[in-house]
């Protein structure tokens, strides 16, 4: 079974991305060829600087491995290392009906936060749908924001079948329901476009200060907490044990403490959790050179599918 997944360099990477992407993929290494990408064409739309996308896809490569990923089980690499990737989206643009990108509800809403509108912003889709078909992916393991991209991706496969032969394998989706939206600092969904997260490589002052200044009601020290949609608890359930969630449910109904204490709490919870994760990266950032390694390691392989895909597209079309 082969897997594939990817992820935007647009930003620094913030918990959000580590409970919702890393951290399920880094398991699926264990269960299947897994590929993942750090999507820097995709992060074209939205980062305009050489220099700050670099430092981005750099800093995402050090986060996966220092977060788990293991080179021997899992590809790594930027997907602008791969040109092939660009060359199979025009293919596949030819035969993208534009009623089916004009459906896509993602330009929509990236416009409505306030994304520069772009032909590529547009277009995003059917590169998506080159990353995932150019590997024939079994499996793509996406959160539900993304899963009409894997669908377009399925339709051109078969849009292209239809009118070419037999090519593309159609990949499965995985969604993954399990996985709670990570609330931000204010309560909304965690965004690097939000300026809301707590990022990974945050500094212990900095990670202290902001989930102390985490958004909360004006509840009273003695008064009982709301427990429904308490972004403090929701980001403790992240990495506490099922008792210790169960416990602080419990004390925010009894009431007695003020949300400065669970604040504490959490920061602690959380802090602990990443310990490793931090160790880790100080290690990687010491040996840049292992970085460069992996990554160029993972491009060369992925490249060897990916040609080949392309290559039979191409004869496909009479190129």
């Amino acid at each position: 079974m082969r897997i594939l997944s990817g992820i935007q360099p647009s930003g620094r990477l913030h918990i959000g991305n580590y409970f919702g992407m890393m951290r399920p993929s880094i398991e699926l290494q264990e269960k299947g060829e897994a590929f993942y990408f750090l999507a820097n064409y995709h992060a074209l739309t939205t980062v305009h600087s050489a220099k700050d996308l670099r430092d981005y896809t750099r800093e995402a490569a050090v986060d996966f491995l220092a977060a788990g990923l293991d080179p021997s089980k899992a590809l790594l690499f930027r997907q602008s290392d791969v040109p092939e990737h660009t060359e199979l989206c025009w293919l596949l643009s030819v035969v993208t009906p534009m009623g089916l990108l004009e459906r896509c509800h993602s330009y929509k809403d990236k416009v409505a936060k306030g994304i520069a509108s772009s032909s590529g912003l547009f277009f995003y889709p059917v590169l998506m749908a080159s990353d995932i078909l150019i590997y024939n992916s079994d499996l793509v393991p996406v959160g539900k924001d993304q899963k009409q991209h894997l669908e377009v991706a399925r339709d051109i496969a078969i849009k292209f079948n239809e009118l070419f032969g037999e090519t593309f394998r159609l990949p499965a989706p995985m969604i993954r329901e399990e996985v709670a939206t990570v609330p931000g600092l204010d309560g909304r969904k965690m965004s690097k476009s939000y300026n809301n997260g707590l990022f990974l490589s945050d500094e212990e002052k900095v990670f202290r200060k902001k989930i102390m200044g985490i958004v909360t009601d004006s509840s009273p020290v003695e008064s009982p907490k709301p427990t429904e949609n308490s972004t403090l608890l929701q980001l403790y359930s992240l990495a506490a044990s099922p008792e210790e969630v169960a416990e602080m449910e419990s004390s925010f109904r009894q009431g007695g403490k003020g949300y400065g204490d669970y604040k504490k709490r959490l920061f602690e919870t959380l802090w602990n959790y990443f310990a490793p994760y931090r160790a880790k990266r100080t290690e990687l950032l010491a040996q840049p050179e292992l970085v460069d390694r992996v990554l160029a390691e993972g491009a060369t392989k992925a490249r060897v599918i990916a040609q080949a895909t392309l290559s039979k597209a191409r004869e496909a079309m009479g190129l």
